[in-house]
């Protein structure tokens, strides 16, 4: 899956931050985005996006937020 920086979505709600914890488990990951504004995002998401991402710590991320979800994406 690959993304470009004019890729397109609905979602007005959206920062970048980077990534402090990734926490894996059997089928879900645990995902804390820090921003620079002093608080952090914790996203639920799969284990699969995490590994498709290859989300690690310390990498840059976007947070995009829509209705009661929150959304992880990487370039």
């Amino acid at each position: 899956m690959t993304h470009d920086s004019s890729m397109k979505i609905s979602a007005r709600n959206m920062v970048t931050g980077k990534v402090v914890s990734v926490e894996k488990g059997a089928v879900a990951a645990l995902v804390k985005v820090e921003v620079k504004q002093p608080f952090t995002f914790t996203s639920m998401i799969t284990k699969e996006a995490v590994d498709d991402l290859k989300l690690k710590q310390g990498d840059t991320v976007s947070v995009i937020v829509k209705s009661t979800e929150v959304i992880i994406s990487k370039e």
